[in-house]
């Protein structure tokens, strides 16, 4: 029988009830029981049924034992409908059993299929049928469509008839449409508006445009995940009395969308009137505690800054050779005056190791490339300090959306279990770029990679750029992990051809490998090494060039070394929003090749966070190149302009030639930007923020100096307005940027697009 028939034919099957004839009972006389005779029974032996009944032949008739072998009986689940009848000495049992099902079926759905719902239901194929357990499994398939966010699912069983006491159960489903979030309401609020608090929680209205998110259907979950948010983001601004008194959600008679109220109580705003440490451990240098925490006397009370003082506490504290320790922050209250006195209790802590650790949701990624970032292993004292460094090494791995590290008792009162759950995303990433300059025209980059390669963490990407005057192809590779150590190693072959006959009057084409080493010299601290072969080529040198570059003609090859220092205190790699970084590197060319200079540059970074969502930043860089017994190559000198200076085309500014504006490069670069990120009032889950910007820079000095140069050692600088969207389709970018600062002869561009996407 298919679907189609068996659904015909539900409307004629009846639904199996239970009836007890309880009357029978009462009617049973005194006297002793000389038979019992058993009825109706099919599957079920005689003698199995016997087992269950409280008297034997012999005993007296009882109303109370007849009563307790009835209960039995149907706590088995295997009879619909239990009889006793007196027959003078014999008392007949009369039993119906209950039928066994067939076949279950599921109907209608659509959003779900079979083999979830069959994964969540406890009925079976050759399972007896009892009409408790199909309410029980209804109840299961209705939990499965709320999860999803339809409340509107009706589940209703049907049951058909067959042979030998069987029957075929069908859940006739209708799954309706998704349950949204019509309101969301906030009652006691004073200090922040209904808008602001909509931003915090995670849950959003139902509206047209939030076609790719679905947080806009209503999830219980969710809405205790929303309390939490709310508590953290009071509790961050000096609200310590804080509560959440309810969270209701009220659902329409049609069942269609919810009404969401949270009723918070603010409680008062408080300052920190002092700051203490209370310290009864031995030994410990107190003075090396002073600075660490960032709370000071006058500043609202801020429970985020709390919790990170405690973590550099026990981190400083731990590296003094005090692995077990306990903060306790002592909080108290001077609701007069409004105050907060706070008290950092340091103390000897229980003395607790890492047992095991456990790592799941990690389908793809190894267990091993996540074990790597953990900061402890197996046996190792436990330090929050660490787990939370843990926690943002595996998160910097960019490899998951979402990292949760939580602790559960161990096999002892000394040991403990660190559960790491992850959720993984696409860390493969195809990516287009495009932009326009007046005199470059379109341009366009297209690039493949992978950074998580066969689940091991390995790097390995395929870049192009194709244009008019320039093309370009990269292939790397990365071992983060290199001999099983913490050793990143990799390389790069890349081959460039570049027209720039409008801006230098000739083409240049390189072609090189690079072999990169590095690995960390301190917990901030990164040192790495790369060695560089390079055969580049100066050709198609316009008769009526520059001097300077018509010696620059034919072919040099570089082979060089270059060191670098990173240090890096951001709170993020992929999207800071406070800390800083700074680093220093030094090439030295001439280990062999045709060329020989030495390179030096130092940059630098700083995050500012000035609000929520609201970050300023700062970016600088200088640099000098000096060559070894010879003059500065060009295509090894500094060139500014583009992505590095916004207003001005890639190489827009520098050293150029008065009689042919062929732009010559710089022996000394110097470049820094400011901005500020900031939200454009769209909803947080579109990721859709803009962006002010001040661009400043400056390239100059060629050797030998021609007058024909000109070299203007000034400023130039630019201001302009970007918008960034992290879409589905990847990063976009548009940036629109005016010169302020220049020198006639520079090259502007005031508009400059880009595009990704991932797979």
């Amino acid at each position: 029988m298919n679907k189609r028939q068996r659904l015909a034919s539900i409307g004629a099957a009846f639904a199996l009830g239970v009836t007890t004839t309880m009357t029978s009972t009462a009617a049973l006389s005194a006297g002793l029981i000389e038979q019992i005779t058993i009825v109706g029974s099919q599957r079920v032996e005689p003698e199995t049924i016997r087992t269950y009944l409280t008297f034997q032949e012999g005993d007296e008739f009882s109303s109370r034992q007849v009563n307790r072998s009835l209960k039995k009986l149907f706590s088995t689940g295997l009879f619909a409908d239990v009889t006793f009848k007196q027959e003078g000495g014999n008392l007949v049992v009369n039993v119906v059993e209950n039928p066994v099902i067939n076949r279950i079926a599921f109907e209608g759905n659509r959003k779900l299929d079979d083999e979830t719902l069959e994964a969540e239901v406890t009925l079976r194929p050759r399972v007896i049928y009892t009409r408790t357990r199909v309410q029980q499994d209804v109840e299961r398939i209705l939990t499965l469509y709320r999860r999803s966010g339809r409340f509107a699912a009706t589940v209703e069983p049907k049951v058909i008839q067959l042979d030998q006491n069987r029957v075929d159960l069908a859940f006739e489903i209708k799954e309706g449409s998704q349950t949204g979030v019509e309101k969301i309401r906030f009652v006691g609020n004073r200090e922040y508006s209904d808008g602001k608090l909509s931003e915090i929680v995670r849950t959003r209205e139902t509206r047209w445009y939030n076609i790719l998110t679905a947080d806009d259907n209503y999830d219980p979950d969710r809405l205790n995940y929303d309390k939490e948010l709310l508590r953290r983001f009071y509790l961050s601004r000096g609200y310590a009395d804080f509560k959440v008194t309810s969270a209701v959600a009220e659902l329409s008679p049609s069942r269609e969308e919810f009404f969401i109220t949270y009723t918070i109580d603010e409680g008062p705003r408080y300052e920190i009137r002092n700051i203490a440490l209370n310290n009864s451990l031995r030994g410990l240098q107190e003075e090396s505690l002073d600075g660490i925490v960032t709370l000071e006397q006058g500043d609202w009370y801020n429970a985020d800054e709390v919790d990170e003082s405690i973590e550099d506490l026990v981190d400083n504290i731990g590296y003094q050779g005090f692995p077990f320790v306990r903060i306790e922050p002592q909080i108290e209250r001077d609701t007069a005056e409004q105050k907060i006195d706070l008290t950092f209790n340091i103390e000897e802590g229980p003395r607790v190791f890492v047992e095991r650790i456990n790592i799941n949701g990690n389908f793809r990624t190894l267990d091993r490339v996540i074990r790597r970032e953990f900061q402890l292993v197996e046996g190792d004292a436990l330090n929050a300090a660490k787990l939370k460094r843990s926690k943002k090494r595996i998160n910097d791995l960019n490899f998951f959306e979402k990292v949760e590290i939580n602790q559960v008792a161990g096999s002892a009162p000394d040991q403990t279990v660190i559960d790491v759950s992850v959720a993984e995303k696409s860390t493969g990433s195809l990516s287009v770029g495009a932009g326009y300059s007046s005199t470059s025209g379109a341009i366009g980059e297209f690039g493949i990679s992978e950074s998580n390669l066969l689940g091991k963490g390995q790097k390995l990407g395929f870049k192009a750029s194709i244009a008019a005057e320039k093309t370009k192809f990269d292939v790397s590779f990365t071992e983060p992990y290199f001999l099983d150590r913490e050793l990143a190693a990799g390389f790069d072959v890349y081959k460039v051809t570049q027209d720039l006959q409008d801006t230098s009057s000739y083409d240049i084409s390189r072609v090189g490998m690079v072999l990169r080493a590095s690995y960390p010299f301190s917990d901030n601290m990164t040192q790495s090494w790369n060695y560089k072969l390079d055969q580049t080529t100066v050709e198609n040198v316009q008769s009526n060039a520059s001097t300077l570059i018509q010696e620059q003609k034919g072919e040099e090859i570089t082979s060089s070394i270059t060191h670098s220092l990173v240090y890096d205190k951001r709170d993020s790699q992929l999207m800071p929003t406070e800390g800083y970084r700074l680093g220093v590197s030094n090439t030295l060319a001439g280990l062999g090749g045709t060329v020989a200079y030495l390179q030096n540059q130092v940059n630098g970074a700083y995050y500012y966070p000035l609000d929520d969502q609201w970050v300023l930043s700062a970016k600088g860089r200088l640099g000098h190149i000096i060559g070894l017994g010879e003059d500065v190559k060009m295509q090894n000198r500094f060139f500014l302009g583009g992505d590095n200076l916004r207003g001005f085309e890639s190489s827009g500014i520098g050293p150029r030639d008065k009689l042919t504006s062929d732009a010559l490069g710089g022996e000394y670069v110097m470049n820094a930007t400011v901005d500020m990120r900031f939200p454009l009032g769209l909803p947080n889950e579109y990721q859709i923020s803009g962006v002010l910007f001040s661009d400043v820079g400056t390239v100059t000095e060629v050797n030998p100096s021609n007058s024909n140069v000109q070299d203007a050692s000034s400023i130039r600088t630019s201001v302009g307005f970007g918008i960034s969207w992290i879409s589905p389709m990847g990063p976009i970018g548009l940036d629109w940027a005016i010169p302020l600062m220049k020198e006639d002869y520079d090259k502007t561009e005031y508009f400059r697009f880009s595009l990704g996407t991932s797979f």
